[in-house]
């Protein structure tokens, strides 16, 4: 990977859990705020961050919108599994995650 495109990464990573791809808008969060409202729904914060950056535009500097429209159902539902599994964890730490 060259260095810009590294560059661009490495910001697209520092703001994935400030954007929201149904408005467009970045909003700035504190660390202590694991949850992200995306429309009407309550999204757990590092899951969506994660969601964001698998939907990278090829050119790897922005979100591609389009790609993450098409991906929001199914990940939506897996998102849903995974808390459910998570608040059932017996480890205090995985559960802190979805406190």
């Amino acid at each position: 990977m060259k260095d810009d495109q590294s560059r661009k990464l490495i910001l697209l990573l520092q703001k994935a859990s400030q954007f929201n791809h149904l408005t467009g808008n970045y909003t700035k969060k504190q660390l202590s705020e694991r949850w992200n409202d995306v429309g009407e729904f309550r999204i757990q914060r590092d899951l969506y961050s994660a969601f964001l950056i698998s939907n990278t535009s090829e050119t790897l500097d922005s979100v591609d919108v389009s790609l993450c429209n098409a991906q929001w159902n199914i990940f939506l539902e897996l998102h849903n599994i995974e808390i459910e599994r998570l608040k059932h964890s017996t480890n205090k730490t995985m559960r802190w995650f979805v406190a």
